[in-house]
C-alpha cells in the first residue's frame, strides 16, 4: 500500500507543500480558514499520517519523554505519572511509561530502549542498581530527573517527599492520642531505597524526641510477601505495639489483610496510619488516617524541570533535591 506523503496532501488540497507543513506544525498565523479546512479535509480523505521519525530527525527532537517507574503498583507512582502527563501534554510532549518491577536489569533495558528511540529526556523512579548508567547520562548532560529516590554521589535533580516530616506527623498524632507502643512496617531495605530508609530513621528520631525508647522488635522491613509473617511475629510478642505506621501503600494493604483475616479490632486493639493517601482510605471501615504526599505538585515539578533541561541545555538548577511537605489526613483508625 502506497504511503501517503505531504506532496499527496498538497496536491489534493491544491496548496503548496510548505503550506501543508505549516498546517501540520500548527502555524496558522497567515493561513485562511478555507485553506485550513481544505488541508484538514485532504488529510482525512487520504488517511495521511505524519512521518514522526523523519520530522524528529529534521527537528532534532521527538517531543517525547520516557518515564521509568520502579513499581507501577504504588499509588504514588500512578498519581505522579498522571501529573507528568498533564504538564507534558500542555507543552506538546508525549510520554512513554515503563515499569521496572524494582528490577535493575529491567530498568537498564528500558533506559537503553528509550534512548535508542531518541526520547528527549527521562524521568526515573530509580531502582538504585544502575549507578554507572546513571553517571554516564549525567556526564553526557542528558536531560534526567529522579523521583522519590536519591542516588548518593549523583549530581542530578531528585523530587522527594520530606519523609522524616511524614513519619514525625504519624508519631505525633499517635502520641497525642496517648499511644507509646508504636511500631513501623515497610518493604525491604536491601537496596537502601531512600524513602524507606528515611522513614525508618525519621521514626526513630521522632520517638527519641518524645522520650520514647526505640524497640527494634517494633520495626519490620522485609519483602512484600513476608510482611504478614513479620506482623504476626510483632503482634504475638509479650508486649506488642498498640499503634502501627505503614511505610507505604502496598505495606498498608498487607496490614489490612492481616487485620481482617485475624479479626483484629481497629483502632481498639491496633491503631493504624498509612503513608500514602490511598483512594479507599475514606471508604474503609473505620476510615483510615493517612499521610498524603502532594503527588500532583511533585509530578508537575519533575515534568517542568525535565522540559526546562530539554529546551535549554545550559539550564542551571537552583538545587539538586526538591523536598515537598506531606499532609496528615485525620480519620478514624487511631
Amino acid at each position: 500500500m502506497k504511503r501517503i506523503t505531504i506532496s499527496d496532501v498538497a496536491q489534493h488540497a491544491e496548496v503548496s507543500k510548505s503550506t501543508v507543513s505549516q498546517f501540520l506544525n500548527k502555524r496558522y498565523d497567515y493561513m485562511a480558514p478555507k485553506t485550513k479546512e481544505r488541508i484538514s479535509k485532504a488529510i482525512e480523505e487520504l488517511g495521511y499520517q505524519p512521518n514522526i521519525v523523519a520530522r524528529s530527525l529534521k527537528q532534532k527532537s521527538t517531543s517525547t519523554i520516557g518515564v521509568i517507574v520502579a513499581n507501577i503498583l504504588h499509588t504514588f507512582s500512578t498519581q505522579t505519572i498522571r501529573a507528568v502527563e498533564d504538564i507534558c501534554n500542555e507543552q506538546g510532549f508525549h510520554i512513554i511509561v515503563c515499569n521496572a518491577d524494582d528490577n535493575p536489569e529491567k530498568e537498564r533495558e528500558y533506559i537503553e530502549m528509550l534512548r535508542a528511540k531518541q526520547v528527549d529526556g527521562l524521568i526515573i523512579f530509580p531502582t538504585g542498581g544502575n549507578i554507572d548508567l546513571y553517571n554516564r547520562m549525567v556526564n553526557e548532560k542528558y536531560p534526567l530527573v529522579f523521583v522519590d529516590r536519591i542516588v548518593e554521589g549523583l549530581e542530578t535533580s531528585s523530587i522527594m517527599l520530606n519523609n522524616e516530616s511524614a513519619v514525625k506527623m504519624a508519631v505525633d498524632h499517635f502520641t497525642d492520642k496517648g499511644y507509646e507502643r508504636i511500631g513501623i512496617m515497610t518493604t525491604s531495605l536491601e537496596r537502601h531505597v531512600t524513602p524507606r530508609v528515611e522513614r525508618i530513621n525519621g521514626y526513630k528520631k521522632a520517638l527519641r524526641d518524645k522520650g520514647i525508647p526505640v524497640r527494634e522488635e517494633y520495626i519490620k522491613s522485609m519483602e512484600l510477601e513476608l510482611l504478614q509473617d513479620g506482623l504476626r511475629d510483632m503482634l504475638s510478642s509479650a508486649e506488642p505495639p498498640r499503634a502501627l505506621i505503614a511505610g507505604n501503600d502496598l505495606t498498608l494493604i498487607e496490614i489490612l489483610r492481616y487485620i481482617k483475616a485475624n479479626g483484629i479490632s481497629m483502632p481498639d486493639e491496633l491503631a493504624l496510619i498509612g503513608i500514602d493517601d490511598v483512594s479507599f482510605a475514606s471508604l474503609f471501615t473505620p476510615e483510615l488516617t493517612t499521610i498524603a504526599q502532594p503527588t500532583f505538585e511533585m509530578g508537575k515539578q519533575a515534568a517542568e524541570l525535565l522540559l526546562n533541561k530539554i529546551k535549554d541545555p545550559d539550564f542551571i538548577e537552583e538545587k539538586n533535591v526538591y523536598r515537598f511537605e506531606p499532609t496528615l489526613m485525620v480519620r478514624h483508625s487511631c
